[in-house]
């Protein structure tokens, strides 16, 4: 089926909304990983500094990023997709040959002077690879008949999806799991499979993360302190409980930023995993409000930039990226809050690491260019 032309073929100005919501949440975010982590890193590193001086290095390699993969084009980014996925794949094999463990997991590999987490980069790869899918085989998937919907529209995308994910399963790496498996099920949705077949789709998911958490003893050992933290108050549950001491303490305007106590080594990776605890005690409960509405505010522009492109490829691509923030932010407050069990999820622009910073501009850069060359319907 040919390819819809969008109205526009050259670009005209970025989402302008769009980019400053990036900056303000980067600034937000470098600000936080500072305050949130300096006891931490000087009682590890003896240097206060640390993490900070690491980050903002992060984020100005991160600011080039966004730079210059705002100024490609669409098409580019459709032409070396393939390429993409190819190379995500090798980099997650590479990891179980020759990753090395950090915090207690084997994900990172060694690229010279560069430590890559491949997992980050498959997420935008999973998207990007549904989204050149569904733009070759439109037509196919969103027939009529129900042998083409089978083949077309669930089992081919869920090849995508299951490689990287079971790659990514032999990490033990399981909130990478469910946002790939979140991420593959929003693509299928936004493609505009028909539902029934899509609602199959979410019975097996559920079951299949059901099967994990029944059949793994890492994982079942997660749900059982989730279910009473306070059981495993000096071991597995401790990070949960002062992760919620630190959000009650704040109560609505924080101790004051750079005031929180619970960083002082009680929160474990207050720069990371549970920075979002440390800004509620910190700020409050205005100051998550905001953090929370810079989220809300960028995944609302990346919808509408998605919206006004009548290119699949770059409609699909900009809706997954802004459905993988959106997971990405709804399950790390999850995790923080103890509504979900802790599976380890980072807080986009905020959590401390190098690869997750870098992905999430140049994400934010592809979006930028989509918008650059989004038809605007009349």
């Amino acid at each position: 089926m040919r390819e819809i032309q969008t109205k526009r073929t050259a670009p005209h100005h970025a989402d302008v909304s769009l980019l400053i919501s990036v900056i303000l949440l980067a600034i937000f975010g470098t600000i936080m990983v500072f305050s949130a982590g300096y006891a931490y890193a000087y009682a590890r590193y003896d240097d206060s500094y640390y993490f900070i001086k690491k980050q903002s290095l992060w984020l100005l390699v991160g600011l080039v990023v966004l730079y210059l993969s705002s100024h490609a084009s669409p098409a580019f980014y459709k032409r070396i997709t393939p390429v993409l996925y190819g190379t995500t794949l090798v980099l997650l094999l590479l990891v179980l040959v020759m990753g090395f463990v950090g915090n207690g997991a084997k994900r990172w590999i060694s690229i010279g002077p560069l430590t890559v987490q491949p997992s980050e980069i498959a997420k935008l790869s999973l998207i990007m690879m549904m989204a050149y899918y569904f733009s070759k085989k439109e037509g196919l998937a969103l027939s009529k008949k129900r042998g083409d919907i089978l083949r077309y529209g669930t089992a081919i995308p869920i090849g995508i999806m299951l490689v990287p994910i079971i790659l990514v399963m032999l990490q033990k790496h399981l909130s990478c799991i469910i946002i790939l498996s979140a991420i593959g099920l929003c693509m299928i949705v936004a493609s505009g499979v028909n539902l029934r077949y899509i609602s199959f789709l979410s019975g097996l998911g559920v079951m299949g993360i059901s099967a994990l958490a029944l059949f793994t003893d890492y994982t079942k050992e997660r749900i059982t302190v989730w279910r009473d933290p306070e059981a495993y108050r000096l071991t597995g549950g401790w990070q949960t409980l002062q992760g919620l001491m630190a959000i009650g303490s704040g109560g609505i305007f924080g101790v004051g930023l750079g005031n929180g106590v619970m960083k002082q080594c009680y929160v474990s990776e207050p720069a990371n995993d549970m920075i979002f605890a440390i800004l509620c005690e910190e700020l409050g409960l205005i100051g998550a409000l905001a953090a929370l509405g810079l989220f809300a505010w960028l995944v609302y522009r990346g919808i509408t930039v998605a919206t006004r492109t009548t290119d699949t490829f770059a409609r699909l691509t900009a809706f997954g990226i802004s459905a993988k923030m959106a997971i990405q932010v709804l399950l790390n407050v999850a995790v923080v809050t103890n509504t979900i069990p802790n599976t380890g999820i980072s807080l986009p622009f905020f959590s401390y690491g190098g690869s997750s910073l870098i992905m999430i501009f140049f994400e934010m850069g592809i979006l930028l260019s989509i918008s650059k060359y989004a038809s605007i319907e009349k």
